[in-house]
C-alpha cells in the first residue's frame, strides 16, 4: 500500500519534538536497541579493509578480489542471505577508454580559425566504444546552460534541432547567477556536467563542450585536466554507448572567450543565458577533431546481501556504501598504497556493523533490508549506476536508499549534516533521530558545489528512489565548531585521496557511533512502517518517483 509519509514538513524547532509524535503515529512501533551499534565491528572492519594487504581496493586488481571475498564471508557469517538470487555478487561490466586527440580542436569561423591545444585549452573524450571518432566541421551552437527543466519553466533547446551539431554550454544552472531561479545557490542536478552530456545526447547533438569557470564548477581547471589526462571507465552497454554524444569535453574560460570573440559574439551572452526567455545562438563556427581510442573491457562486482522482511519482504530499504578506493600509485613519502581508510572503509564498515545490528534484533522488520556495497565509485559512481539500471529489487518497491560515505572520526558533534537538505521527506526522519541525541541538523556548507550529486545515493535519486546522504557534523561537543572545521580541512588537504588516508588507533569513534545509530534508527523505522516517503515539492527527482508509483 502506498501512502504519504505521516511526518509533517516542519522546521527544526518543531522537529525536535517529533520523537513523541512519531511513537503516537505508529502505535506499537518500538525503537531499535541502540546498544547494538557500539563501534566494535566497525573498528575491526576498517582496520582490515584499509590494511596494506588489501592494496587500496582498486577494481580489477587483487585488492578487489580480497575485498569482495571479505565482504561475502562477513555477510555469510552474519547469516544474511545472498542479495542477488543465489549469489552475493552482481557483475558490473565496464569498458576502459583512453581517448587521445590526434591534433588540436580546430574551430573554423567565417574570418578566423582557432587551433586549441589539448589539456591546455580543452579536453575531450568519447564514451563510444570504437577505435576512432571524429567531428568533421560540426556546427557550433551556444545553448546557454543546456537545460530542459519543465518544473522550472526552462528549456534551452526549445525549437532547436541540434542533430549532428556541437553544443556549447555553461556549467552550473541559472540559480548560480540569479537566486530567484531554480534553487538559488543550491545547485540542482541540471547544473552538473554529467547532466549536460546526457541532455545533449537526448537532443541528438554530435558533440558537447562545457565552458569551465572555477567558481561555478566549484573546482579549478586542473581537476578537469587531471581527469581527462588518463583513461576513463564507463559502464558497458549493449549499443557500445552509441546513444551518447560522439565527443564530450570542456573548454577553458579563456578558450571560450577567444571562441566567442572570433565568432563576433559577446560574452555578455553568458549573463543573458541565465535569464528567462534566453534563446540558443548559432555561432557560425564549425568544429573538427579526431580522437584515437585505446579500449579495454573488464568486469567488477557489487556485493549485496539481504535480511528478508517478515511480512512485506517484497518491499525493501537499501543501505549502500562503496568498497573501492584508488589502489596503488606514485609513492608519497615512500608510501604507494592509497588505503582509503576514511574514504571509504568507514562507510563499508558502517554498513557491515548496521547489518550485524539488524541480525541481532529480537523483532525483525516487516520489510526486507538490503546491504549493498558497490564498486567503482571513485571512477564515476559506476557500481551504483549499474545497480540503478539493473536493480535486483524493483525500484517501485524500494522505499529508500541510505548511503554512507567517508565518516569522520573526530568525536561527538552537536550537529549532523544532511547533504541535499530539503530534497526529500527522509530529512524528517533524521530530525527525529538526531533529536534523540540532542543534535541539530543542517545542510552542507557549500550547496552550490553540488555535493548531493557526488556519491552513490545520487544514482538512486536519479531514478526516483528517495535517497539520504549524511555527513558528520563539525561542531565538536568538547572543542567547538572552529576545531571541527579545522579537522575537515586538514583531512581534505592532507589525507583525502593520498596514501595518508590510513586508520589510526587514536581515532575518536564516539561521533561515528552516534552517526551510525541515526542511520540504524532511520532504516529501522522505514523497514517497520507501511508508508513510502517521497521527494518534497520542487525536487527534480519527484516526477520520476511519482511516475514510478503510478501517481
Amino acid at each position: 500500500m502506498h501512502t504519504r509519509s505521516f511526518l509533517p514538513k516542519v522546521g527544526f524547532v518543531v522537529g525536535l519534538l517529533l520523537p513523541a509524535l512519531v511513537s503516537q503515529a505508529q502505535p506499537g512501533q518500538a525503537e531499535p536497541d541502540q546498544s547494538l551499534i557500539n563501534g566494535k565491528a566497525f573498528t575491526r572492519h576498517v582496520q582490515t579493509l584499509s590494511s596494506n594487504a588489501f592494496e587500496g581496493r582498486k577494481p580489477f586488481t587483487s585488492g578487489e578480489t580480497k575485498t569482495i571475498q571479505y565482504l561475502k564471508t562477513t555477510f555469510e557469517k552474519l547469516g544474511l542471505q545472498p542479495g542477488n538470487g543465489s549469489s552475493y555478487f552482481q557483475d558490473v561490466p565496464m569498458v576502459d577508454i583512453a581517448s587521445v586527440p590526434a591534433g588540436p580542436l580546430v574551430l573554423k569561423g567565417k574570418t578566423e580559425t582557432l587551433s586549441l591545444k589539448p589539456l591546455e585549452d580543452f579536453v575531450a573524450t568519447t564514451p563510444r566504444v570504437q577505435k576512432q571518432v571524429s567531428l568533421d566541421k560540426s556546427e557550433l551552437v551556444f545553448v546557454g546552460y543546456g537545460i530542459v527543466a519543465p518544473e522550472f519553466g526552462w528549456n534551452d533547446y526549445a525549437g532547436l534541432d541540434v542533430k549532428g551539431k556541437t553544443v556549447v554550454v555553461l556549467v552550473n544552472d541559472p540559480g548560480s547567477v540569479d537566486s530567484t531561479l531554480f534553487k538559488g545557490n543550491t545547485m540542482t542536478y541540471y547544473g552538473r556536467w554529467i547532466y549536460k552530456y546526457e541532455e545533449a545526447a537526448r537532443q541528438g547533438a554530435a558533440g558537447v563542450l562545457i565552458v569551465h569557470e572555477s567558481k561555478a564548477a566549484s573546482y579549478g581547471w586542473s581537476v578537469v585536466r587531471n581527469s581527462f589526462s588518463k583513461s576513463k571507465l564507463y559502464l558497458k552497454s549493449d549499443d557500445g554507448n552509441q546513444s551518447r554524444a560522439l565527443v564530450e569535453g570542456w573548454l577553458t574560460l579563456d578558450a571560450a572567450r577567444k571562441l566567442f570573440s572570433s565568432a563576433g559574439l559577446s560574452t555578455e551572452l553568458f549573463r543573458q543565458a541565465g535569464q528567462k526567455g534566453f534563446r540558443p545562438v548559432p555561432m557560425g563556427v564549425r568544429a573538427s577533431i579526431t580522437l584515437d581510442n585505446t579500449i579495454k573491457e573488464s568486469v567488477s562486482r557489487n556485493v549485496l546481501a539481504v535480511l528478508p522482511g517478515t511480512t512485506r519482504r517484497d518491499e525493501c530499504i537499501i543501505y549502500s556504501a562503496h568498497w573501492d578506493h584508488l589502489g596503488k600509485g606514485e609513492p608519497v613519502k615512500g608510501d604507494s598504497i592509497f588505503n582509503g581508510a576514511v574514504d571509504n572503509a568507514t562507510g563499508t564498515a558502517a554498513v557491515l556493523e548496521i547489518a550485524e545490528a539488524f541480525t541481532k534484533l529480537k523483532t525483525k522488520p516487516a520489510r526486507s533490508v538490503v546491504f549493498l556495497l558497490v564498486t567503482a565509485e571513485e571512477q564515476g559512481l559506476l557500481g551504483s549506476e549499474y545497480y540503478a539500471q539493473h536493480p535486483v529489487f524493483p525500484l517501485n518497491k524500494t522505499v529508500a536508499n541510505l548511503n554512507i560515505d567517508a565518516l569522520q572520526p573526530i568525536g561527538r558533534t552537536k550537529d549532523i549534516i544532511i547533504v541535499g537538505k530539503g530534497q526529500s521527506e527522509l530529512d524528517d526522519y533524521v530530525v527525529a533521530a538526531a533529536g534523540r541525541q540532542n543534535r541539530t541538523i543542517r545542510g552542507e556548507f557549500n550547496p552550490s558545489a553540488g555535493s548531493y550529486f557526488r556519491s552513490d545515493h545520487f544514482n538512486f535519486a536519479k531514478v526516483g528512489v528517495p535517497s539520504l546522504y549524511l555527513k558528520a557534523g563539525v561542531n565538536s561537543v568538547t572543542k567547538g565548531a572552529a576545531w571541527g572545521n579545522a579537522q575537515f580541512e586538514d583531512y581534505n588537504l592532507n589525507r583525502y585521496h593520498t596514501p595518508a588516508d590510513e586508520y589510526a588507533p587514536n581515532w575518536d569513534l564516539s561521533g561515528v557511533i552516534e552517526d551510525m545509530q541515526i542511520l540504524f534508527n532511520v532504516g529501522y523505522r522505514l523497514a517497520t512502517q507501511t508508508n513510502f516517503p517521497n521527494w518534497k515539492p520542487g525536487s527534480e527527482f519527484k516526477a520520476a518517483r511519482d511516475k514510478m508509483m503510478g501517481k
